[in-house]
């Protein structure tokens, strides 16, 4: 039998117009790894990929987040959208 661990940390209240982005495990892995890094440089080497696979991942990120009707074009729209989705908080940045 499986056990599912909840996450601690607190979920952000959402407005009724939040839609989830459905990012996979390793899409949120990537995300979260680039908005703590300077670069996708140093993302590809802490998760041992190719930068051209970084790229590929914050691409299908961004266009699921537009998808879901919640762009982000900028880093920094994307740390916004970290932010908002509990994937990381604040003082982890």
């Amino acid at each position: 039998m499986t056990s599912i661990v909840p996450d601690p940390r607190p979920q952000p209240d959402r407005p009724p117009s939040w839609r989830d982005p459905h990012l996979s495990a390793r899409e949120r892995e990537v995300l979260v790894a680039w908005v703590k890094c300077d670069s996708k440089t140093l993302v590809g080497k802490q998760l041992y990929l190719s930068i051209g696979t970084v790229n590929t991942h914050i691409t299908r990120i961004r266009g699921k987040y537009a998808a879901a009707g919640r762009p982000a074009n900028t880093k920094a729209a994307l740390v916004a959208r970290v932010l908002q989705d509990g994937l990381i908080m604040l003082d982890e940045l």
